[in-house]
Parts: C-alpha cells; structure tokens; sequence
C-alpha cells in the first residue's frame, strides 16, 4: 500500500510538471475568448452547414426533400429551407519568441511575449471554435488543422521558452495556407534587413493577413532622461548617454519610420497593421483581429 501512495506522489508531481504551464496560458485565452463570441461564425452563403440561414422560394429541378412544407404552408410557394455554408478555412499565426518580447518597463504587469501569447492563443481559441485549421508557424503545431488537440500543442509551444533566443525575431519564411490568413504578433524592432524581406515574403504570397505590433508603453514614449544604459535583451547591444532626453526626438522618429514602413507593405498587400500596447486591455485588439479574420475587412 505505501508503494502505491507513493508511486501515485511521484506521479502526480511529474504530471504537475509537465503539465503546470499549459493550464494558466490556456485558461486565460479560453476566458478572454469567451468574452467575444460563443458558437460558431459562419460565411453567409449557402451551402453545407447545420446552420439556418433564410428560406428562398423553390425552383424547378429542387428536390422535394428540400422542401419545408410547414412554412409552404403558410403561402401559396414552395419554400426551401437553407443552411449557411460552414467550410473550415487556415490561418496560421506567428507569434515572435525572441529575447525583445521579454521586455516590460515598472508599473506593466505583463511583458510583451505574455500579451502576443495570450492574443495568439486566444485567437486560435475563437477560430477553432467557428470549425477553421489552425497552425502555429515555426512550430511542431506549424501544420494547419482543427480541434482541441491542436489549441493544447500550440498552448504547450507557447508555454515554453526556447534556449538560444535571438535578440529580435522576424517571421520564418515558411509557404502559407492558400486562401488562408495569417496573423503575425511581434515588435517588429528588429534589424531592416532582418524583418522586412520577410514580412513581404509572406505578403506576396496573395493571402490575407494582419501584423500586430505589440510594444511597452514606455518604447512609444520614451521617458528617459539623465545619465541612462540601454541593454538588449541579450546585452549585445549596449548605448549609454549622459543626456537622455536629448534622444526622444531621435527615437520617436525612428519608430514613426519604422511603422509607416509596416503600414506601407501591409498596405501594398491588402494586409493590415494593428498597434498595441502592453497596458491596453487585450479584448481591444482581439476584437479588431476578430472582426478581421471572420467576415471584417480581411
């Protein structure tokens, strides 16, 4: 008997280790989910479904198991009964692990990786819900498909850093769904040459799609002032300044370059560009994603 208490001790500690990651992530994603839209989003065509979608007058050639003879009977027509057509699309989503991601400023609760996690995730929750394949890109979960199981790997990809993380992240160059969406989450801080061949690599490919540049409030305003040391992440690059202040200007107008330039290749690719901050409530942006991804401008 003791052995079986304790075989079941080092069994369940194991599997609140292995475990202990995936729960919070997800659960947070279901409930901010949850907070949009229940049940499935359909495509207002008619088709294949077990949705109701309108009734329309019977034409010849229909056959009589189409027929809805309860609201004929209220007419001098035949009426058939359609459904809304619910074919399954593919959207994946890249969501930027690199080392730039790991930064909050004093006073923000979450860093901007938490905040690109919990909006990927809570995204594939709201899109799995309405029947679409989802894939997370650079991952085991790369490959689009549907389901619970799905939404737990791509929760367990995003619930784990991985070792030797470069400073900034760029999108892999990776062929995407046809007819699908895709959805980037990053800074987008990274260098030029790094960042942009392949943002427009992934826009030329004719899908639709959206960048969500997710950044600290303190990256938008610049507070610094005095005697001040700017780190990397990673501490490769390093700047210090007696006079702070004296490069807000500076850095100000390079940001406003920096997003004209995403706002200008998304533009050219029919995408779009959604700013975010890490102290703004994330159901904002959701919400913009959403309205996107299921029937909205994209």
């Amino acid at each position: 008997m003791s052995d079986m208490h304790e075989r079941a001790g080092w069994l369940r500690r194991d599997a609140e280790h292995i475990s202990g990651p995936l729960p919070p992530l997800l659960v947070e994603a279901e409930r901010l989910a949850a907070t949009l839209l229940h049940g499935v989003h359909g495509r207002r065509r008619a088709g294949i479904g077990e949705t109701f979608w309108q009734y329309r007058a019977a034409q010849p050639g229909d056959p009589l198991s189409l027929i809805d003879w309860r609201r004929s009977a209220r007419s001098d027509r035949l009426y058939v009964r359609e459904l809304e057509w619910e074919a399954a699309e593919s959207a994946v989503i890249w969501c930027d692990d690199a080392q730039s991601m790991d930064f909050k400023s004093a006073g923000v609760e979450r860093t901007k990786a938490d905040r690109a996690k919990l909006l990927s995730l809570s995204l594939a929750v709201l899109l799995t819900r309405g029947g679409e394949r989802i894939g997370l890109l650079g991952s085991e979960a790369e490959r689009p498909t549907t389901g619970e199981g799905q939404l737990q790997r791509i929760a367990a990809v995003l619930s784990i850093d991985k070792p030797d993380r470069p400073d900034f992240g760029a999108p892999p160059k990776a062929a995407l769904p046809r007819a699908g969406k895709a959805i980037f989450f990053s800074d987008f801080m990274g260098k030029r040459a790094d960042v942009f061949p392949a943002l427009e690599y992934a826009a030329g490919q004719g899908i639709r799609g959206a960048y969500v540049q997710i950044l600290d409030p303190s990256e938008e305003v610049f507070p610094f002032g005095g005697r001040t040391l700017f780190l990397s992440m990673t501490g490769e690059t390093r700047y210090e300044t007696d006079q702070a202040a004296s490069l807000r200007e500076a850095y100000l107008a390079r940001l406003a370059e920096r997003r004209d330039d995403l706002a200008r290749v998304a533009r050219r690719a029919g995408w779009e560009l959604i700013i975010h901050r890490t102290d703004e409530s994330p159901r904002k942006a959701l919400l913009q994603l959403f309205n996107l991804v299921s029937g909205g401008r994209m």
